[in-house]
């Protein structure tokens, strides 16, 4: 709110006054005047949606501050690059698209030029567009983390996808990216548009060259770049119908005004045209972080922090008027982190952001053969047409013209013979040093531009394959290293396109996906990751057709350790032929069968695959019973894939044994175990260890007594061993017999014993009772004495 005071102060006490009262006063309207006393204008806020177009809202003299403040910072950064670009600028002048009619030093001139230059940037083109975009797609895919078998259908559909939406949907792409090619090695630097476009419903993704990409030097990326601008052109009705939809502010723009750069300027006339029919608007789309007027950044206080926040902000370069503002972050974006709409491709890291090509490689050594190239043609014309002095009055009857082979003129000399009145000038037939050096300088052309061709003739016939292989990578590393970085600018690419596609485009896939609906769209692409199809580490077929070469080279000495059908299988995909899963089929390829179709199998000499979910006693038993059958031993004993049948099938016998281990351990231990080559925490990892070595000693145990109750079984049967038991068991009954005997005679003697134990206690009782007898008679006689006596 602005106030602004007149020369007359209000009443005082007034304030006090209305306070008494009680009166509140509200102001419909932004400006409200009081007579005589006080202006106040209240600024009002502004109502707009997240994505609406804030130059529709802003005031003029904020939109001219804006428009100013940013041409000026595009200006000097077209300054900033302004030697990149005098550079770019002479390499076109001897790219050699069109034929220069000289005027010297003579009319007619040699005008050819110097193939060097042009040969790279088409050789480059070529290669990358076969590496970067084979006629599948140039999409694939990547799954991040845990592989399960959801994973890879969802990987399948979205390659699928994305291939088909860049082959098919979008016409376009192919081309864009092949002139983005041809561009990117000349300047060095070529960029590429990636946005959702509402007018086509779908994604776009356009190639825009280095010139028309305005980045501060001192950017190191387009990632963190202060400020992108992109030079953009719209004819007039492009304009028009933009305005009415929406996109752009609806202003009077007048006529288009050029601006033409001397880049656009030698681009047109090496391809034939004029720049001046160029009667398109010139726009300047910046991507910049700005300090927006009533859209300022503010604290958990409230309290303006002067930090800018990230815009889009489209600037008509004739009229310097503001056609949209528009936010470049996401609106849940706490942080507000700047989008990214652009894809930087580099031929060669320069100095500052932008990135060296041929142009700046191997321009000087083009210009300097097409000086070469003029001299020894001038000097073979010179040498065949050569020019001379003659006598003033000599003349040729007719006209000057040259003489043709086989053509004789008659001549008026004003004396003497002919040869005294003309005389030639020492023309030198074209210099064979001009020649050598014409050769060495586009040999040494064509090497640093990484196209020079690789001598197949002076290397042996019997070469080892990893000495040819060396050599080869040799003269291709150059290249491989800036196809490792088209590699990685194409992977930023295919994910902003995943996002588009994923978050705009319609939910459900627009056909039937192989092994799902067509709702799982969204959920597929946010579990895989796309990446190009060209392999960074080899940059050409012959360099990975040399590398199989060299691993089926080291399989042949040790092929137990290697998966050959996969190696093989490989190098055929490698030499682009179709179908390779069909022609080499894999166990990974495989679907569950029964054990008689396995059976089959084997036979058929077909890959064969055992599931963990499937019944392992059953299977190991048929495919048992399969080996043991006489039939089939003496069948297969005439084939001479036999050793290979019966591998086959001890093979298959030996994964379902695994799984049937597995599964043993299981019941001992009395929980499920993970996935098999799952990734375990270490302390997972640890008290699994310790907990599946106690159920393994367990299922030891249980094995070895039911092996132990097996072969004891197996023995029984045995006639020897029948023989031997029925042996043991005669000589265990006369043991026993014996046994008996002695036991019955240890019975008598204890019966014996035991009788006279019981004579020897009667004796010895009789006699006791004897003695006391005795005794007793002794006592009695003694009285009897005694009483005797006393009388």
């Amino acid at each position: 709110m602005s106030i602004d005071k007149s020369m007359n102060p209000a009443p005082s006490g007034l304030q006090e006054l209305l306070d008494d009262i009680g009166v509140e006063v509200e102001l419909d309207d932004p400006i409200v005047e009081i007579e005589g006393s006080i202006e106040i204008t209240l600024e009002p806020e502004f109502d707009s949606e997240f994505d609406d177009n804030l130059a529709e809202i802003l005031e003029d003299k904020v939109l001219n501050k804006i428009a100013s403040d940013l041409i000026e910072l595009v200006e000097a950064d077209i300054s900033s690059r302004k030697d990149w670009a005098e550079s770019f600028v002479k390499g076109l002048e001897v790219l050699g698209l069109n034929y220069e009619e000289r005027t010297e030093p003579w009319s007619g001139a040699c005008g050819v030029f110097s193939t060097v230059l042009t040969e790279a940037a088409i050789r480059f083109q070529s290669e990358s567009i076969m590496e970067t975009f084979p006629a599948a797609g140039p999409v694939k895919t990547e799954i991040i983390g845990a592989i399960d078998r959801v994973k890879e259908e969802a990987a399948e559909r979205v390659q699928a996808d994305m291939n088909f939406k860049l082959t098919e949907e979008m016409p376009e792409y192919r081309p864009e990216h092949e002139r983005m090619l041809y561009s990117l090695g000349l300047a060095g630097s070529a960029f590429k548009k990636v946005y959702y476009d509402p007018a086509m419903e779908r994604q776009v993704a356009v190639f825009i060259p280095a010139e028309d990409m305005i980045i501060p030097y001192g950017a190191s990326n387009l990632q963190h770049a202060e400020r992108v601008t992109h030079v953009m052109r719209k004819t007039k009705n492009e304009m028009r119908r933009l305005q009415v939809s929406g996109f752009y502010k609806d202003e009077d723009l007048g006529e288009p005004v050029q601006y033409l750069t001397d880049i656009e300027k030698k681009k047109a006339d090496q391809q034939g045209y004029k720049a001046t029919d160029d009667d398109r608007y010139q726009l300047l789309e910046i991507h910049v972080y700005y300090d927006l007027e009533g859209f300022e950044d503010e604290d958990e206080d409230g309290e303006q922090t002067g930090i800018g926040l990230p815009y889009v902000i489209t600037i008509d370069r004739g009229t310097n008027k503001v056609l949209a503002i528009r936010r470049n972050y996401l609106e849940d974006d706490a942080k507000r982190t700047k989008r990214q709409h652009f894809v930087d491709y580099c031929y060669i890291p320069g100095f500052g952001f932008y990135g060296m090509g041929l142009i700046h490689i191997i321009g000087g050594y083009a210009r300097a053969g097409t000086s070469l190239i003029r001299q020894l043609v001038d000097a073979g014309t010179l040498a065949n047409l050569p020019g001379g002095l003659k006598t003033r009055g000599a003349r040729i009857k007719g006209d000057d013209t040259p003489i043709q082979p086989g053509e004789f003129r008659d001549i008026d000399v004003p004396s003497g013979v002919i040869k005294d009145n003309i005389t030639f000038l020492p023309y030198k037939e074209p210099s064979a040093t001009l020649l050598t050096l014409l050769d060495r300088i586009t040999e040494e052309g064509r090497r640093l531009g990484s196209i020079s061709d690789m001598k197949i003739s002076d290397m042996s016939a019997n070469a080892p394959v990893g000495t040819t292989l060396a050599l080869l990578e040799r003269t291709l590393k150059t290249m491989g290293a800036v196809q490792a970085r088209v590699h990685y600018s194409m992977k930023q690419e295919f994910k902003l396109l995943k996002g588009i596609i994923r978050d705009y485009t319609p939910t459900e896939y627009e056909y039937e996906p192989q092994g799902s609906d067509r709702q799982v769209k969204q959920a597929d692409y946010d579990l895989v990751e796309v990446i190009p199809v060209s392999d960074p580490n080899s940059s050409t077929m012959a360099q990975r057709i040399m590398q199989y070469q060299a691993v089926i080279q080291l399989a042949s000495g040790a092929p137990q350790i290697y998966d050959l059908p996969l190696l093989h299988r490989q190098m055929i995909e490698v030499l682009g032929v179709k179908n390779a899963d069909k022609l080499i089929p894999g166990a990974d390829d495989q679907s569950p069968k029964d054990p008689i179709s396995e059976n089959m199998a084997f036979l058929n000499g077909k890959p064969t695959k055992a599931f963990i979910y499937q019944d392992q006693e059953a299977h190991i038993g048929a495919h048992t019973a399969f080996m043991q059958d006489p039939m089939i031993a003496a069948q297969i004993g005439q084939n001479p894939m036999a050793q290979k049948m019966q591998a086959a099938v001890m093979a298959h016998i030996a994964e379902h044994l695994a799984f049937l281990y597995r599964k043993k351990v299981e019941e001992q231990i009395g929980v499920p175990l993970p996935a098999p080559d799952s990734k375990l925490p270490e302390d997972v990892e640890l008290q699994l260890s310790r907990l599946v070595a106690q159920g393994s000693a367990q299922l030891l145990q249980a094995n070895q007594a039911q092996a132990q109750q097996q072969q004891a079984q197996q023995q029984a049967q045995d006639p020897l061993v029948q023989i031997q038991q029925a042996e043991l068991q005669l000589k265990g009954q006369a043991e026993q017999t014996k046994a008996q005997k002695s036991a019955a005679d240890i019975e008598m003697a204890k019966a014996r014993l035991e009788l006279e134990n019981k004579r020897i206690d009667t004796q010895a009782q009789l006699d006791m009772a004897r003695i006391q007898a005795q005794e007793k008679q002794n006592n009695q006689k003694v009285q009897v004495d005694l009483f005797k006596r006393g009388k």
